[in-house]
Parts: C-alpha cells; structure tokens; sequence
C-alpha cells in the first residue's frame, strides 16, 4: 500500500513501522492475551513497557540522571498552567515571545505568577525572527525563564538553546520542545525543565512528556491540584493517577524505532537530526529560488520541523491545496491565525516525502506560469 505523504502539523505522521507493530499487537500484547488498552497500568505488562519507554528516551535524549522523566497528560496547553503552578512560587517568570505558543504560554502564566515579564518579543517583525539575547530584559530573582524552542505556527526555532548564566539569569530555563523533541540533541546544562505533547514527533494525541530536574520538585503552589503537582508525580512514578497507557506504549515504540535509525556512522537522534537537517535544505533551497513562493522566516531561525510557506498570488491557493491532494500531499494548509500553506516535516516525514512536495510545487509553478 503506498500511503499519501502527510504534513499536518499534529497530531502528525507516526512512522509506518510503528503504525505496523501497534496494528499487530492490537488484540494480543506479546502472548499476555491482552492488548495494551485493556491493560492495568499497575499490572506487570504495562509496567515493562513504561520502564522501556523511559529508558529509551532518557538514552535518545541523553537525559542525565538527576532529571525527573514525567508521562503527564494535558498537552502543552495545559502545561501553560502546570509549569507556572510549580516553578512560578508565585513569583516574576520572564518569556521570550517568538510566535503564537509562547504568547499563549505568558498569558497563561500571568494567572499564576505575580508578574509574567515579556523579557523580549519579535511582534515587531511579525515573528519571523528571534530577538537577540543581548537585548533580553531579563527580571532579576526571576523564578524561571520560558522559550517556545520550536514555534509550530510560526515557522521559528531556537537552534541554539540560550545560556542563561551568560545573560546574567541564575534563573532556570523552561523550553516548549513540543515540535522538535527528539528531532534534534538537548544541552540539558542549559535546561531546568522541557516539556511537550507527543502528538506531533512521538505519537498519538493524549501523552505530554515533562524532563524536570531534580532541584525544581517541590515548590508547587497551593492551587496546583494534586495529579499535577510535578514532585507528586515524580515520587509515584507518573501512576498517582491512571497515565495515558496507549500513548505512553505508542511513543515507546517510536522511541525503539528511532534507536534503529542510522545515517551513516550516526545512529538515533543524532541520525534524525542529520536527517531533519537535509530535508530542510532541500524545501529552503527550492523556495528561495521561486518568485512563485516564499517563506519570510530569517534565515538564521527557520524551523526544520514546521514550514509555513506562501504563494505570491493567494488566489491559487485553494487550486494548489487540491492539486496536492490529488497528487497524495496531505494537510498542507497553513494555521489559520497566518494564512498560507505550512509544511511540517516532523521525524516520520522521509526526505522522499518533502522531495515529492518539492517536484509537486515546481510542477504547479511551471504550469500556473
């Protein structure tokens, strides 16, 4: 069966490897007579495939020992308000604005913290860039500092996580990794907590992944409720309250798949991000040389994962979205806040995938011409 190529921005393309395995374990879980659904999350059989599923993350992502890998649910939306209900102590946290998830992200905070600083925002060039760090305003005694590593909607990514002892801040800083997780290496000297919802390079809606340190346990505000109280989770091994059990099963298959993946002497992510770095260059390289598109992201932070693009003339925009259905080219069309198309070439995207949207979109120019 060759399967369309699907861009959509997540819940997103899961590798077909994974879809296969889940596919035949789905009434039967390695001869348990059970399939993972019907599972007890106390039972031995989960039990296995969560302590797999950390430990392959914690080796992808090299995550040291002294942080806390959390399998929480919510989503990232809800971890606006989690993050803030521990770190906050109801203090000043500062953000950095890049796009439409940390404006959520402040907002959000601001009902919890006493202040949610905008340290820094790129509204001014409609976020297409990334403020210089130089020109941050960082609070002083700042109880965190958050970043969207990876703007979904907005097309822009921190490519350089920002060291925060060099700006000045002892404060620790929160990273929304939702659309790059495990795309890409983490300098986890640079991080006190990451968080994201699996749904969009890890697997189906309803899992949302949290990396804490150790050191930032324990402060919760009195309001947080209880399942989400992050020292709470951590102590009952994220089962104080039933986890996500089919997500938690489908990211550690992910997880095993990625550990296969190579790209030369490079294997796991390493090999992923080699990977996501050509499938870039290759929709970049070809935009740039078209008068019929563009992307107006700079250059220095463009994302790899999520590609919004537009047509100089608009008015082909609903012919070119059904050509590219035809043509077995999924979920092209942009957020709706922006307009425009989005490409988002997540891990389960293969450079065949964004080499057929490339051949597409040439194709469509040379006729539309």
């Amino acid at each position: 069966m060759n399967r369309p190529f699907n861009f959509s921005a997540g819940p997103a393309a899961i590798p077909e490897e994974v879809l296969q395995t889940a596919a035949a374990e789905m009434l039967d879980w390695h001869g348990s007579g059970m399939g993972v659904m019907e599972m007890s999350h106390r039972g031995k059989e989960f039990i296995s495939i969560y302590e797999a599923a950390e430990a392959d993350l914690r080796e992808l992502l090299a995550v040291p020992a002294h942080f806390k890998i959390l399998f929480m649910q919510g989503g990232g939306i809800a971890e606006n308000a989690i993050v803030p209900m521990n770190l906050s102590r109801a203090g000043v946290v500062d953000f950095v604005v890049t796009g439409s998830w940390s404006q959520k992200s402040a907002k959000e905070a601001a009902k919890y913290a006493s202040d949610a600083n905008v340290a820094a925002t790129a509204k001014d060039s409609n976020y297409t860039t990334i403020p210089a760090a130089s020109s941050w305003n960082l609070s002083r005694g700042a109880s965190y500092v958050h970043i969207c590593s990876n703007e979904t909607i907005h097309g822009v990514e921190f490519h350089e996580l920002p060291d925060l002892q060099a700006l000045g801040s002892d404060a620790p800083l929160v990273i929304d990794f939702s659309s790059h997780v495990a795309s890409r290496s983490i300098d986890w000297s640079r991080v006190g907590l990451a968080f994201g919802g699996a749904q969009k390079n890890i697997g189906p809606a309803g899992l949302t992944i949290v990396i804490v340190r150790e050191d930032l346990l324990g402060h919760a505000l009195p309001v947080c409720p209880s399942a989400f109280d992050y020292k709470t989770v951590a102590d009952n091994g994220s089962m104080y309250n039933t986890p996500p059990t089919w997500g938690i099963y489908m990211a550690g298959l992910t997880f095993q798949w990625l550990k296969r993946q190579t790209e030369g002497s490079l294997s796991g992510v390493a090999a992923m991000e080699a990977r996501n770095i050509a499938k870039a260059k290759l929709f970049y390289d070809y935009v740039d040389q078209s008068s019929f598109y563009v992307n107006k992201v700079a250059a220095n932070c463009r994302s790899r994962m999520n590609i919004p693009f537009f047509l100089h003339d608009e008015s082909r925009n609903d012919a070119f979205l059904a050509g590219a259905k035809q043509a077995g080219l999924l979920q092209l069309k942009g957020h709706k806040s922006v307009g425009g198309m989005r490409a988002s070439i997540y891990n389960a995207m293969p450079i065949e995938g964004v080499q057929a949207l490339v051949d597409y979109m040439r194709d469509f120019e040379q006729r539309q011409a």
